[in-house]
Order: C-alpha cells, then sequence, then structure tokens
C-alpha cells in the first residue's frame, strides 16, 4: 500500500454530435474526491473544445486530471473511474505496447497519437489505477460528471483549475426529481477509497 494521500475522481465526456460532418463541440469533467482531516473534500473540472469527439475529449479529461492534482507538488495513489473503454482499455491494455514499440502499433496508425503520448507522459505523476463503469447507470458521480462534461460543452467553458464542487447541489436537485434518493456519496467514496488502501490489483470494471 502506497503512503500517498488517495484521490478517488469520477471522469466523463461528451460531444455533441458525435459522428457529424460539422463542428462538434464537446466538453469534460470530472469530480475529486479527497480526505482530508477526515472529512471528504471535493473538486470539480472540466474542459471545452470547439471540435472535437468522445475519444479526444475522455483523453484530454485524464491527462488534465492528473496535472490538476501534480500542481499541488504532492504525488497520489489515484483511483479514476471513467465509462469510457477506449481510455481505459487503451491506459492498461494498449498504452504499455505501443510505448515498448516506439508508438508504432502492428495494424496502421495510432488514433490520437499526440493525446496518448501526453498522457502517457503525465501518468508518471501519480500512482493511478484506472477502471471502468458502465454509464447512465444511476451511478451518482459518474452521472454528475456527465453533467459537468455536458455543461462545458454547450457552455463552451472551461475551469480555472480545479473549483469547489457543487455535486451536492446537484444532488439535492436530484433527489426532487426522485432520483439518486438511496445514493450515499460519502458510502461510496470510502468503499473506493478502500480499494486503493487494501493495494493489490484493481479490477477493469466496478460496480460502483
Amino acid at each position: 500500500m502506497s503512503d500517498s494521500p488517495i484521490a478517488v475522481v469520477h471522469l466523463d465526456e461528451s460531444c455533441l454530435g458525435n459522428g457529424k460532418e460539422r463542428a462538434t463541440p464537446g466538453g469534460t469533467g470530472g469530480v475529486i474526491e479527497l480526505r482530508h482531516g477526515g472529512a471528504i473534500e471535493r473538486r470539480d473540472f472540466w474542459r471545452h473544445s470547439p471540435d472535437t469527439t468522445n475519444n479526444r475529449m475522455a483523453l484530454e479529461g485524464a491527462t488534465l486530471l492528473l496535472r490538476l492534482l501534480a500542481a499541488k507538488g504532492t504525488r497520489f495513489s489515484i483511483l479514476a473511474i471513467s465509462d469510457s473503454e477506449y481510455l481505459v482499455k487503451g491506459i492498461r491494455e494498449w498504452m504499455p505496447g505501443w510505448a515498448a514499440r516506439g508508438w508504432r502499433r502492428k495494424a496502421g496508425a495510432i488514433e490520437n497519437l499526440e493525446l496518448w503520448q501526453d498522457l502517457h507522459a503525465a501518468l508518471r505523476l501519480h500512482d493511478a489505477n484506472w477502471t471502468w463503469v458502465r454509464g447512465h447507470q444511476g451511478h451518482g458521480k459518474n452521472e454528475y460528471a456527465n453533467h459537468l462534461a455536458i455543461s462545458a460543452a454547450k457552455s463552451q467553458t472551461s475551469s480555472d483549475g480545479a473549483a469547489p464542487s457543487r455535486f451536492l447541489e446537484w444532488l439535492a436537485e436530484e433527489r426532487k426529481k426522485k432520483r439518486l434518493v438511496d445514493y450515499d456519496p460519502d458510502a461510496a467514496f470510502t468503499k473506493l477509497e478502500s480499494l486503493v488502501q487494501r493495494g493489490g490489483p484493481i479490477p477493469h470494471a466496478l460496480s460502483e
């Protein structure tokens, strides 16, 4: 088990009109959870792009997360949870081989090569584990990260670093709509935090 402080992060991405033949604005967003002095602290971040894809925004969001946490001058043990199989499978399975072969693959060019290389460099900043969760299945913080990503895409705005989180306000609004009524955000964080504390391999997929 690492002695580094633990951060649990939920990431998501959005692309409005993904795959269309016109400009497709997109966004990425995430909520960072840390335990400080026994209390759970949350921070939000988001970034926009005027013309992009879901996959590109997933890569940009992961790199942004790593660099934001590195700006604190601390090396974290991170559990990053995303519903992007492209991101999670790429980090866990594809990228090590690409890097070992000089950023070449057996069948054609690597899509989004520069973004993968940026992410590969940022991964050295922390001890990070990446795992997948199925999107749009009522996982509270995955839904919130999706909300941040869509908002960034629609408004074409980016956060200035990591901002104080509005997750609890968002959750209160969801509960007014009879959604996530039984969701306990602190218990969900503690469960994921314990995976990192115990050490050992993190599963490829989580049910949260």
